[in-house]
């Protein structure tokens, strides 16, 4: 049993599935903070408030917090646009860039006798009527 839970545990699915828990949580981490100390000032500087945290608006005896909607909001944005711009469309680049399509197959040929260019479906050259090899005679 416990040798079985040794290779569930080894096997590389696991491992790199915990990796990028890891390096995930790091990153998140990363991007939170770029957001909350470079974008979310910058948008603070042009709007005229740094925080929309304490607007509200009140309603008998309810409070309704919308300023901090905004700035969760406005962060989430913030973050997938970080995450889109410097993550997924670099690495979508670099994918594409990578991915090399495979040589179309050739739909013409070179003829044995005078090198002219011929379809390779032709039986005989239309240029100097020689047989194509491969080719069924009549």
């Amino acid at each position: 049993m416990v040798k079985d839970f040794r290779a569930f545990v080894l096997r590389g699915n696991v491992v790199d599935l915990a990796v990028g828990v890891v390096i995930g949580a790091a990153f998140g981490t990363i991007v939170a903070a770029l957001v909350a100390d470079f974008l979310t000032p910058l948008i603070g500087a042009i709007v005229g408030k740094q925080s929309f945290a304490n607007l509200s608006f009140k309603v008998n005896s309810a409070d309704f917090l919308y300023g901090d909607f905004i700035n969760k909001l406005l962060s989430f944005l913030l973050i997938a646009a970080v995450v889109f711009y410097l993550v997924v469309k670099p690495m979508n680049y670099l994918m594409t860039r990578a991915r090399r399509e495979p040589p179309a197959e050739p739909d013409t040929t070179k003829c044995p006798e005078c090198l002219s260019v011929i379809p390779i479906a032709a039986r005989r050259c239309a240029y100097c009527t020689a047989l194509q090899p491969g080719a069924a005679t009549p």
